[in-house]
This record gives structure tokens, C-alpha cells and sequence, in this order.
């Protein structure tokens, strides 16, 4: 059996799957297995899975459950002790898994590892900003209010910690769900928080930027609204598990939430949804906000910018910040 896998939801991915596969072989890490889910494709995905001829990667077919049931399918067909997820237009780092792996090796008590990402753009070039949260000392409520682990290819779990918040709702009979699959959105930090808060494990990051995530308009990261719903209800569906952290913490992570929504309204442009964003952010918990005042403040003039001198303002900026990167 390898000691690892990768599950890579796929749904008609075919324009950027190769680019991930190729990331994931290119792994230092001798013994792992790529498990990639077609989550009911209509285009070239499983062509481009299976041309790569490669016997550490596995396809498995379904109709279409969305991102976190071709996650479940993934973790169900998994046969090793680490598993690690990676959508199918991000990428890896060749350490990366290396790097988890001996993390978790290390630590017998942390269920979940994970690190910093690199932000890309459609055609993977890089943007000039980054994920790099915090890596120790992570309790429920730096989950719940900033999500350290950051995006779905961040993450590479404990088999056994998984399986600790293994569920089966009424109704399935093929295989029990790990991410709940009635979420579209919201669905990875559920998963994260429910872990922070029902077990025993710890939540832990490693140094590096080892994830390359793809920021594309239009994708899940841009659905803003869609984002907004789906994070109630993750917060509605959680807090009979923990009412008293839920009424200690929500407001603050609320206003964190607005803010994040706020940054992706600048990056699609909508300068009038990112003033509504800020100003909601800014009523709801002002206290929590002025404790980050850099991300606070940079959040403002991006928001300011955009709304006087206009998308082309913010394309340049991206620009000089892609270069400098770069």
C-alpha cells in the first residue's frame, strides 16, 4: 500500500489537469498514489488522466456531487495513512509532501498539516500575493475566525483524524462522507472546524509556500455572495456542537468573513460590493478589525482605490506586484 495519497477532484478540468498531474508526480517523496475523481466530466478529464500512463495514478468516475463528494470518493478509494487533496487547476510544490509527511511523522498528535500557498492566476503566473498564516498554537477559534489552512490543496491529513469525523447521512449507502456534501462552498473549513472542535487532534502548519492556488474571475474563489450563504449556514449547522464558542466567536468571524469578501469584490472589480462589504465588516466587530490593521487598512485603499480611479487602477497594481514577484 503507499504510504500516501492525493485525491484530486476533477470536473471538467481537462485545460489544467495535466499542469497538476505533472506537479504531483513530480513529488520528492518516494511512496504515494494519486487518486483522481471525475466527478461526471463531460470533456477530455479522464483522457488526460489516463494518458499519462502512470501506474501511481488512479481514476475514479462518478455522476456529479460537487467538490466535496469527489473529495469523499477520493478519501473513500485512498489507501494511505496521509491523505492530501489538490484541485485539479492548483499545484504542488515537488517538497511538498515530503514536508507533511515528515510533519506528521514528527508529531503523532496532529491530525492536520498544512502550509502556506502561493497565489496564481489563470495562466499560473504568480500574482504577488500569499497565503502565509499561522503555522502554531491553533485553537478552534483561529479556524473558525481566519482560516490558517487557507484552500482545499493546502491541507494533508492523518488518515485517522479523518476517520474521527467520518459521518454517514441518511440516505447514503455507497460510502460515509468526511466533507459534508451539502455545502458547494464553506464545505473545506467546516471540515477543519468540525475537526477543531469534535476531536482530539491538532491542527498545525509548515513553513514554505508549498501550494500554488489559482485565483480564476468567475470561479468558486470569485462567488461572493454564494460564499456569504454557504459560510451561515456552516456557521448555522456547527453551533448546536459548541454553542458557547459559537456566541464567544461568531462576530468576530464575521467580520473577518466580510472582509475576506470584501477582497474578492476588489479583485472582480465590483467596487460598490466591496464598500458594502468593508462597512458591514466594520459594524460588526470594529475591535477585532483594528487588532490586523495592516490587512484592515490595505483592505480600505484597495476598496477606495478601486472606487475612484476604477478596475484599471487595481490591474496595474496587480501587474507591478506579478513583476516584483516574478
Amino acid at each position: 500500500m503507499p504510504q500516501a495519497s492525493i485525491v484530486v477532484p476533477a470536473f471538467n478540468a481537462a485545460d489544467t489537469l495535466g499542469e497538476t498531474l505533472r506537479s504531483l508526480l513530480a513529488q520528492t517523496h518516494p511512496d504515494f498514489e494519486i487518486v483522481v475523481v471525475d466527478d461526471g466530466s463531460t470533456d477530455r478529464t479522464v483522457a488526460v488522466a489516463r494518458g499519462f500512463g502512470d501506474a501511481r495514478i488512479r481514476v475514479v468516475q462518478q455522476p456529479n456531487r460537487g467538490l466535496a463528494g469527489a473529495r469523499n470518493s477520493g478519501i473513500a478509494a485512498a489507501r494511505g495513512a496521509f491523505i492530501g487533496f489538490c484541485d485539479a487547476d492548483d499545484l504542488w510544490r515537488p517538497t511538498k509532501l515530503a514536508a507533511h509527511v515528515a510533519h506528521l511523522e514528527a508529531n503523532p498528535e496532529i491530525g492536520l498539516s498544512y502550509s502556506g500557498s502561493e497565489l496564481i492566476d489563470a495562466e499560473g503566473r504568480p500574482t504577488g500575493l500569499a497565503q502565509r498564516p499561522r503555522l502554531q498554537g491553533v485553537t478552534p477559534a483561529h479556524v473558525f475566525r481566519r482560516n490558517p489552512v487557507g484552500n482545499g490543496s493546502a491541507p494533508v491529513f492523518r488518515r485517522a483524524a479523518l476517520d474521527a469525523i467520518a459521518f454517514r447521512p441518511e440516505g447514503e449507502t455507497r460510502r460515509d462522507w468526511w466533507f459534508d456534501e451539502r455545502f458547494r462552498q464553506s464545505e473545506d473549513v467546516e471540515c477543519w472546524l468540525r475537526l477543531a472542535l469534535t476531536t482530539d487532534w491538532d491542527i498545525a502548519g509548515i513553513p514554505g509556500l508549498l501550494t500554488r492556488y489559482r485565483i480564476v474571475p468567475g470561479g468558486l474563489s470569485a462567488g461572493t455572495a454564494r460564499q456569504e450563504a454557504s459560510w451561515e449556514a456552516m456557521v448555522t449547522k456547527l453551533t448546536p456542537l459548541a454553542p458557547a464558542f459559537f456566541a464567544r466567536h461568531a462576530r468576530a468571524a464575521r467580520a473577518f468573513q466580510q472582509r475576506y469578501l470584501a477582497r474578492r469584490a476588489v479583485s472582480s472589480g465590483n467596487a460598490s460590493e466591496a464598500r458594502s462589504r468593508m462597512r458591514a465588516a466594520l459594524a460588526t466587530a470594529p475591535l477585532a478589525l483594528a487588532a490586523e490593521p495592516a490587512k484592515t487598512l490595505t483592505t480600505l485603499t484597495a476598496t477606495a482605490l478601486l472606487s475612484l480611479a476604477g478596475p484599471a487602477t487595481i490591474d496595474a497594481l496587480r501587474g507591478l506586484a506579478r513583476r516584483r514577484a516574478a
